[in-house]
């Protein structure tokens, strides 16, 4: 059903995902130059250092299979399965993101913004919405028991 929690709980974490592609990760200062680090990439001014379209691409794939699971509400073992997939790739954003962060430029300084943290509460989210399915469908196959 879709007013269910665990409905919440994923689109929560695709609203947190979705406003990765608006905001800045963080701010990277090197020589006394300042650099900006998006989902575009590592910009300074108008000029884009380090492309960042392996973010774009695992930002957008993670907010599309998040609004996926929430439709898919009649097949709970298919949004068990797509989430978990889901918190393997939020992991592998985090790496990416930490990658180029400290790839791009040695002794950089960097100073994280709070979009930072929003794939690890996303991951968090994931693992709640995969506890309220699972009870659901434990909840289904008890019934069907019972008949």
């Amino acid at each position: 059903m879709i007013q269910r929690i665990q409905t919440i709980y994923v689109f929560l974490a695709a609203v947190l995902t979705a406003l990765l592609l608006k905001l800045d990760f963080a701010e990277l200062a090197v020589n006394g130059e300042l650099f900006v680090f998006n989902a575009k990439g590592i910009i300074s001014g108008e000029q884009v250092l380090f492309n960042g379209l392996p973010i774009l691409g695992f930002i957008g794939l993670i907010t599309l299979l998040h609004l996926v699971v929430i439709f898919l509400f009649k097949k709970r073992i298919v949004q068990i399965r797509i989430l978990s997939f889901t918190i393997i790739l939020l992991l592998g954003l985090v790496g990416v993101m930490f990658y180029f962060l400290y790839a791009a430029f040695e002794g950089a300084e960097v100073v994280f913004k709070v979009p930072m943290v929003f794939p690890v509460i996303a991951v968090i989210l994931d693992y709640l919405a995969i506890r309220s399915i699972g009870k659901d469908e434990a909840l289904i196959r008890s019934l069907n028991r019972i008949r």
